[in-house]
């Protein structure tokens, strides 16, 4: 399950959806509108095993890396989020749901940065163009 926070833009999450990408939109078509930053994280453990992608910063905190789900932050312009997101998703290292539980990830036009459970420091990987 893709879950969108608020702060994507819906013009982004139309372009997603008209590339056969299924996300949920907070307050739109999952939760409630306006759910407070530190309730997502229980949030996401009562969904099934989640990728959770937002705009804000503040979530890419190694002390949220849990395995029942996925964050991952969109650092890029809003205009270019729904490009990065589906970039991220078909990226050979996070193409499925396993391969992303228990990570949270930066996505910036320069590549992924990630803290992984179990792993002590933090990757970076390219976009590999």
């Amino acid at each position: 399950m893709i879950i969108l926070d608020e702060n994507i833009p819906e013009s982004q999450w139309q372009l997603l959806r008209s590339w056969r990408i299924r996300a949920l939109l907070i307050g739109r078509d999952i939760s409630e509108k306006g759910i407070k930053d530190e309730r997502i994280p229980g949030f996401l453990l009562k969904q099934s095993r989640p990728t959770f992608l937002t705009r804000d910063d503040g979530f890419y905190d190694r002390q949220l890396c849990h395995a029942g789900y996925c964050l991952i932050v969109v650092a890029v312009k809003s205009n270019e989020t729904a490009f990065f997101i589906r970039r991220c998703l078909r990226h050979p290292h996070l193409k499925s749901r396993a391969q992303r539980l228990g990570s949270v990830i930066r996505i910036s036009s320069a590549g992924l940065q990630m803290w992984r459970l179990r792993e002590a420091q933090e990757i970076f990987v390219s976009w590999g163009n």
